[in-house]
């Protein structure tokens, strides 16, 4: 099942893309899909009323898609999550994941424009698998359990200022939480449709050239150790989002260091995810 949010940037309308391609509205269901939502299992009510044929049709043409979960409480990253992504920043394979905290205003729609900040001169990008969290994750016991807590899958765009990130700062959060700084989308997959998460290819070409082209079975950590691993450092709550790492292709990694530049236009797909585009414009 795909779960996603239709309408101008603050009113967004929640949606659900049935099997046979029409958008169906389930504003009779929930007023958005958020934290609230997720937890009282939502997404099973939805399957039942589309599989009832009781949700009213919604016409999507035209209209903008926006980020597929509502006010996530914290974007929790993992970064060098991918050991050629690793070797091509010229840092050592992490022995434990590498964790970071994103601002989470900087999620966006999949197709929203992408700011680079003003005194940008190396604003990258990164296509990412990220997983969105369901029910609350304190403490589990082991990687078993992760699945239990994961309510689905975007695509996630981890754009970074990599001045910012390395230069300014020991942390990493200069370089990561400017505006915009987190496409997410166009739709939240729920485990059952998103298939084996670990294999999935990851593509991204930036003004139509192919910069990155992995797949997630390349990962260091994989999903259920991640979930596992942050619940117990970390509460993870019903509309958390978790970037889960990129693989090589980055501006950063690449001869040249080709960074954005405005007018630039970036897309990424993951495998049964979808696809997103976004054009990149001065602050």
């Amino acid at each position: 099942m795909k779960l996603l949010r239709i309408g101008p940037a603050g009113e967004e309308v929640p949606a659900v893309l049935g099997p046979d391609g029409r958008v169906f509205a389930l504003s009779g269901l929930t007023g958005d899909i958020d934290g609230a939502f997720l937890a009282a299992d939502g997404t099973d009510r939805v399957r039942a009323a589309l599989a009832a044929g009781g949700l009213p049709p919604l016409d999507p043409a035209g209209l903008r898609i926006g980020a597929p979960v509502a006010r996530p409480g914290k974007v929790v990253c993992v970064g060098l999550n991918y050991r050629d992504h690793a070797e091509e920043t010229g840092v050592a394979v992490p022995d434990r994941p590498v964790v970071f905290l994103k601002d989470a205003a900087t999620v966006v729609g999949p197709y929203d424009r992408v700011l680079i900040p003003r005194g940008s001169t190396r604003t990258d990008w990164e296509v990412e698998l990220a997983v969105v969290i369901g029910r609350e994750a304190r403490y589990l016991a082991s990687p078993a359990e992760a699945s239990d807590h994961i309510a689905g899958y975007a695509i996630s765009n981890d754009v970074s200022e990599r001045e910012f990130q390395l230069d300014y700062s020991a942390q990493w959060d200069l370089g990561k939480s400017c505006e915009t700084f987190n496409p997410l989308g166009p739709w939240l997959v729920t485990p059952d449709e998103a298939g084996d998460v670990g294999s999935l290819g990851l593509r991204l070409a930036v003004n139509g050239e192919p910069r990155q082209n992995g797949d997630t079975k390349n990962m260091i950590f994989d999903v259920p150790y991640l979930v596992w691993y942050l619940s117990q450092y970390m509460v993870l709550r019903p509309g958390d989002v978790i970037n889960t790492g990129t693989p090589a292709g980055v501006a950063l990694g690449l001869p040249g260091r080709p960074y954005l530049r405005a007018g630039d236009t970036v897309e990424l797909a993951i495998d049964g995810l979808g696809t997103q585009r976004q054009t990149f414009s001065q602050a």
